[in-house]
């Protein structure tokens, strides 16, 4: 079998109740949830939509600072082909917090009803003997899925049913984490902390695009294109190189020094905690906005052109820096198309390339034990020599 087929995805629907009591994670079973809702009453009584609110994140638009990380983010989500975001720095930063939030100014995407891979309707015609269908679809939320750090390779990539195999005797796929963020973002917290042999399966995955799964003479093939950011410490360790070059940006966070902005920040907080709802109604007029224009952005990228002289420079840059490889000039390029379509134009400027290339190449510098100068200040220093050596000649 070369594809995750049409039976692979009803398959899901018939056996997402029974997985439901496998992994702690997913909503409770049926019994579970009337008992719960049962033993609420007696306390206190809540009507059935009071009970069905979540707690909503915190607005992207509210948080304080951090703007490097903000703008990497938001670029990945014009443009997925940057390669996604590591973001790094102190503890207590709002790292998690802000990815998390990503989610909601999102725009929707379309995606096959019942499909367990959020393909569209061009990919799910794709498949063997699906050429002619017309299948239902709607629009839903981009996925955000997180990726802990103690998740077994199955629960990543996926793995035979037991259950319908036991009862049924049939061999089934289950789909995993890589399935869900497919056309979405796969996040993992403190990454540089995520195991070996979970950072080969990304770096396969990542690269391809395609997750491939053998298991008891099962062969599933499904797509997994998704934006892999990832966040951490660096006091807690590195990352190993293999997957640092695989980010596209990197967003270096710092714990913010202006008494303005803490108290800021503060004020903030305790004004969403003490009434959520109220907090983000406040914030939504600018939730919309940005996501009014992330979507314009979308649109436009792809007419964004990039003149011989500023890619001339982007390359010269790169060559100075001692940078192995092509993914620098490649990762720029992509970046600051993305950056000058969220400005609304659509040539690439200098001006669009200095804003972005400190994220985009500071990971990709040859490491020296005895450089004292931080990696963002280096690319500036030498973006600036390149650019005094153009307005020369």
């Amino acid at each position: 079998m070369s594809e995750a087929s049409k039976p692979t995805a009803r398959t899901k629907k018939t056996t997402q109740p029974k997985s439901a009591t496998k992994s702690k994670s997913v909503t409770p079973t049926k019994s579970a949830t009337v008992t719960k809702k049962t033993t609420a009453s007696k306390k206190t009584a809540p009507s059935p939509s009071q009970d069905k609110k979540k707690t909503p994140v915190f607005p992207f638009t509210s948080i304080v600072g951090q703007e490097e990380m903000k703008l990497s983010l938001i670029l990945n989500v014009i443009d997925p082909k940057i390669g996604g975001v590591l973001v790094m720095g102190h503890r207590g930063t709002g790292k998690s917090t802000t990815v998390r939030a990503l989610a909601d100014v999102l725009p929707l995407i379309k995606v096959v009803i019942g499909d367990s891979y959020n393909r569209s309707t061009e990919d799910y015609k794709k498949l063997p003997g699906n050429e002619r269908s017309r299948p239902k679809t709607e629009e839903v939320t981009v996925p955000v899925v997180d990726l802990p750090l103690g998740a077994t390779e199955d629960r990543v990539c996926g793995t035979i049913d037991i259950e319908k195999a036991l009862t049924s005797g049939v061999k089934s796929f289950e789909p995993g984490l890589l399935a869900q963020a497919n056309r979405g973002f796969l996040y993992i917290d403190e990454v540089n902390l995520l195991d070996d042999h979970l950072v080969d399966v990304l770096l396969d995955v990542a690269a391809s695009g395609w997750n491939v799964v053998e298991r008891e003479g099962i062969s599933i093939r499904h797509p997994a294109r998704f934006v892999l950011v990832g966040s951490g410490n660096p006091e807690e360790g590195e990352l190993r190189p293999q997957l640092l070059d695989r980010f596209g940006l990197h967003a270096r966070i710092n714990t913010i020094t202006d008494v303005a902005k803490r108290v800021d920040i503060v004020k903030r907080r305790r004004e969403y905690d003490e009434d959520p709802f109220g907090f983000v109604e406040k914030w939504e007029e600018e939730q919309q906005e940005l996501r009014r224009k992330v979507t314009k952005a979308q649109k436009l990228v792809h007419k964004v052109v990039m003149p011989d002289d500023v890619l001339t420079l982007v390359a010269q840059l790169c060559m100075n820096l001692g940078i192995d490889g092509h993914r620098g000039e490649l990762t720029i390029t992509r970046t600051s198309r993305a950056y000058a379509a969220l400005q609304g134009r659509k040539k690439v400027t200098i001006e669009d390339v200095k804003a972005i290339a400190v994220p985009a190449i500071r990971h990709r510098l040859r490491k020296d034990p005895l450089e004292t100068i931080d990696p963002g200040e280096k690319v500036e220093r030498e973006l600036e020599k390149v650019l005094g050596e153009v307005e020369v000649a």
